[in-house]
């Protein structure tokens, strides 16, 4: 059946700001979703209020509302579109979902003749619902653990009695696992069952006798109204049951599953899907299954939308479920659509790996001090990364080298944990770095037996692990002029990087990079092509690996490269690597908007990103992709191959900032600002001498690299002091301090965390204003996309303030200021392309805080405030094409729009909540008001010095 014809219109709910366990994989579900529709000649309207997503980019939908996502905006969009004829809510996650559910009740569906697509109402509440849930799956015969559903404290102490520990308690309708618990002995169990009631919102929990050390599984699906399934991905959760799979390293296509137990899974999960309503659209199923020969399946959940595995799934296989899943629910069939990659094959049929993905999340426990950092059932990740390699030893090395925790990979970089009783503990408890710990256990000699019975980890990885470690133990007893051909491309083939066999040798990575392109063991480029190249792929999404040489008929011997180059000019812009805080979404936003601003400019673009859960990293945002980790060998090696015109660093974040020096060292041109520009604002001296000669006043300030020289600067500076480390993002370890001992203590913890890094010392202004500006500079004029102002004191770090656009409470005189000091250090800096410049009002006085010459956090919102495509126009005057002059900037906005930022403190409930000048904000959201008699300005205002802690 063809679309749905009385389908003209359709609403799409998004998923708010990022969260811990909603995070921007719903920002690429619905980006795909949205253009899958108007491809479709279908008028969508958005409902999110997310202002750093590409998903809110006036670009994508007809109409977007940056609006609270509440019934009452529901009803505010419905009126204003009387003409919406359907709502999809499975693109948004589970925000998304529960706005739905809370609209059906209240009857407003109805009420606008809108009907519900995707998806239905029953389907969301028996899956929600545990109970219903569990007595569905006795039902159709689908095994489940021994549970009980308690709705009140002394129903749960009676299952309890009942079960005995080990215990799990899970509450109903909640996202990431929020207030689920294993519960291990009976003196924990009050608070815990205390915790998973209060945070259901139908006060309901599910106690399941705990299935740990169980293999976790999940399968995603597609199925359309004509009840044809698709099973697109088999992910494998390499750590048991007991950790949320958002915590989990996992793995795809599964590599420790039986075929038998497979088409069992798979039969079940289809059975499932079918027996959960009518409904056409993606699936997400998790399963367990007992590590035993008798393999029981188990199954766990299932979610009627997409997830954040479906993201994973999308990246893993080349096959955009979000994309397709927004055609089935416009009534498309599988056999109707094309295979996106192939464009020859069916949508019908099911993606084939010739490869390895290996997903391992990213944390940001140091940003919440005292936090529990072992892992559960509650999600803590942040972000994600993911690799892809032809074997799982080359994925894992590739994951572990794009999470940018100052590691080169597993092992072989001096990092490793040495100590017995640290190793057992991490690996009892599970740590947040058991992806690390494992390879050093096994270094230290612990045997297999003894970590798979603390993991449950099953023996296939841990005896890939150990390899690894035979081969680094072999490599170690050569010498560079020793290593032979065939142990270096095995190294290569299994994904060690050249520095960790630099530090195997005793060389430099350099030598080894001479030393393997001498050998000619060089990348070569495959594509990720949906049909283990069954097909031939039109879409250019790569991955690299090593390949042994071949000898082709007519008698060349080489490897199979298949990444053609072409003659024309190319760009490469760096991705941000995974989600975290400081560097979030903000940052792929601006990414998009560089490589489709290249393309406008007539270059063909490349992006490098490892992020499997962003818009950047879709196969058709650039010409061409390369999923590969954002670290300095991979990058080397893709533009020697490509040969760019040059690289764009200044939409990337920190990430790719942090490469620039490397860039420019190598003789690789940088798009825009140059590395010299980058690094003058970086190092507070030089900066500060270049503020003395352009008269611009800034806090008294010193620099240290010892506790010594920090407490000698401390005599010349007045307490309180603001003690920051050089080259980081989202104030990692900022803090200001009120006296000498509190300034030794931060001191020393900070070299001990980041050595050999120059800290500097500011004299804190108490009491002032912050304000921030960002501009466009070409070199030789500037234009000020916008001016905020910090409801919090000055002392909260800026991507924590509710910051105000246009400010509300600076008069002309200090505006005058900030503008002169911005477009006098933006043509010092020589800035080409964005510039971002906090300050400290006081007394009139207006002292700079610092310039970053890149995007920064506030762009996004600043575009969508005004509506303006700035991150379009600074690209362009980055590359040469356009002069500042050259654009008509046209800013609408009446009344102020206020960046709100969110927390995810209910992860970590025993932490401290104050806020300071260490970011700890996972996301945004945008409030537009009409003035400042609005009550919810007065109460941001009257609430902004509640958490500011010194």
């Amino acid at each position: 059946m063809p679309k749905n014809k009385n389908i003209k219109s359709i609403l799409i709910i998004g998923s708010g700001p990022i969260i811990i366990g909603q995070a921007c994989e719903f920002d690429y579900s619905g980006s795909q979703a949205i253009r899958s529709l108007k491809e479709e000649g279908i008028e969508v309207t958005l409902i999110n209020s997310n202002p750093a997503t590409i998903m809110t980019d006036p670009s994508l939908a007809d109409n977007v509302y940056l609006k609270p996502l509440t019934t009452k905006s529901i009803i505010e969009i419905l009126k204003i579109h009387p003409e919406i004829d359907a709502v999809l809510p499975t693109m948004g996650g589970q925000t998304a979902l529960n706005l739905c559910i809370e609209a059906d009740d209240k009857g407003i569906w109805e009420d606008f003749n809108v009907s519900l697509i995707g998806v239905d109402i029953d389907a969301i509440n028996i899956t929600e619902d545990r109970e219903q849930f569990r007595k569905l799956m006795i039902d159709i015969g689908v095994g489940q653990a021994p549970s009980t559903t308690a709705t009140s404290f002394l129903k749960g102490k009676e299952i309890a009695q009942e079960y005995g520990f080990p215990l799990v308690i899970r509450p109903s309708f909640t996202l990431g696992g929020f207030g689920a618990s294993i519960v291990y002995k009976k003196e924990d169990f009050d608070e815990l069952l205390s915790r998973g009631l209060e945070a259901s919102p139908i006060h309901e929990v599910i106690i399941d006798k705990a299935l740990l050390g169980w293999k976790e599984y999940e399968l995603e699906l597609l199925r359309d109204s004509n009840d044809n399934v698709v099973i697109i991905c088999t992910i494998e959760n390499m750590d048991p049951m007991g950790i949320h799979t958002g915590d989990s390293i996992t793995v795809a296509p599964a590599m420790t599953l039986s075929d038998t137990t497979f088409q069992r899974m798979r039969d079940m999960a289809i059975h499932m899907m079918r027996s959960i309503g009518d409904f056409a659209g993606g699936c997400n199923v998790q399963f367990a299954v007992s590590p035993d020969e008798k393999e029981d399946i188990i199954a766990i959940e299932i979610n009627p939308r997409v997830s954040r595995s479906s993201a994973l799934a999308s990246k893993a296989t080349g096959y955009p479920i979000a994309k397709i899943a927004a055609k089935l629910a416009i009534g498309y069939h599988l056999d109707e659509l094309d295979n996106q990659i192939t464009k020859t094959t069916s949508a019908l049929f099911e993606p084939t790996l010739d490869y390895v993905i290996v997903k391992i999340p990213r944390w940001n426990f140091d940003k919440f001090e005292g936090s529990d950092r072992t892992l559960g059932l509650q999600m803590k990740s942040v972000g994600e990364v993911m690799g892809i390699g032809r074997c799982f030893q080359e994925a894992l090395h590739k994951a572990t080298q794009s999470l940018e925790i100052k590691r080169n990979g597993l092992g072989a970089d001096g990092k490793g944990e040495k100590d017995y009783d640290t190793i057992i503990q991490k690996l009892t408890h599970a740590s947040w770095d058991r992806v690390f710990v494992i390879y050093d256990a096994i270094s230290i000699g612990i045997p297999l037996s003894r970590i798979h019975e603390i993991t449950k980890i099953d023996y296939w990885y841990l005896r890939q692990y150990e390899e690894l470690l035979g081969l680094e133990n072999e490599i170690s007893t050569n010498k560079l002029d020793s290593l032979s051909y065939e142990l270096l491309l095995e190294a290569k083939q299994k994904g060690f990087a050249d520095r960790q066999i630099a530090h195997m040798l005793g060389c430099l990575e350099s030598e080894v990079k001479a030393k393997r392109t001498t050998l000619d063991i060089n990348r070569v480029y495959k594509l990720v092509d949906t049909c283990a190249a069954e097909f031939s792929a039109q879409t250019p999404y790569y991955y690299s690996t090593f390949e042994n040489k071949m000898i082709t008929p007519d008698g060349v011997v080489k490897a199979d490269n298949e990444s053609v180059v072409t003659d024309k000019k190319k760009i490469i812009v760096l991705g941000s690597g995974p989600n975290r805080i400081g560097q979030g979404i903000e940052f792929d936003y601006c990414c998009v908007h560089g490589v489709l601003a290249a393309k406008e400019a007539g270059y063909e673009t490349i992006m490098i990103n490892c992020n499997p859960e962003t818009v950047s990293t879709d196969f058709d945002t650039a010409d061409k992709l390369y999923f590969e980790p954002v670290f300095w060998e991979h990058i080397y090696d893709i533009i020697e191959h490509e040969k760019p015109e040059g690289v764009i660093v200044q939409l990337g974040g920190q990430t790719a900032l942090k490469l620039a020096e490397k860039l420019d060292k190598w003789g690789v041109k940088i798009i825009g600002t140059s590395f010299e520009a980058l690094d003058l604002a970086e190092d507070r001296k030089r900066f500060s001498e270049l503020l003395v000669d352009l008269d611009i006043p800034f806090p008294k300030y010193g620099t240290a690299t010892t506790a010594d020289e920090a407490a000698a600067i401390a005599d010349s500076l007045d307490f309180p002091i603001l003690v920051r480390p050089s080259y980081v993002l989202g104030g990692q370890g900022m803090k200001i301090v009120i006296n000498k001992e509190e300034l030794e203590k931060h001191v020393v913890d900070l070299l001990r965390k980041i050595p050999n890094n120059m800290l500097l010392l500011d004299h804190y202004l108490d009491g002032a204003i912050e304000a921030e500006a960002d501009a466009i500079c070409d070199g030789e004029d500037v234009y000020i996309i916008g001016i905020m102002e910090h409801i919090e004191p000055c002392g909260v770090h800026s991507g924590d303030s509710n910051a105000t656009l246009p400010p509300f409470n600076l008069g002309e005189f200090v505006m005058q200021q900030i503008k002169d000091h911005t477009k006098k250090i933006a043509l010092a800096l020589k800035t080409k392309g964005l510039i971002n410049i906090q300050f400290a009002v006081k007394d009139d006085t207006v002292y700079i805080i610092e310039a970053n010459p890149r995007a920064s956090r506030t762009v996004p919102f600043i575009a969508k405030a005004y509506q303006e495509p700035y991150v379009n126009y600074a690209t362009k005057v980055m590359l040469g094409d356009k002069k500042v002059k050259d654009f008509v900037f046209n800013p609408q906005l009446e009344g102020f729009a206020i960046k709100q930022p969110v927390f995810s403190f209910n992860k970590f409930p025993n932490v401290d909540k104050k806020l300071g000048p260490e970011m700890k904000s996972t996301g945004e959201s945008i409030l537009f008001i009409d003035n400042l008699k609005d009550d919810q300005f007065y109460e941001l205002y009257s609430r902004r010095k509640m958490y500011l802690n010194k």
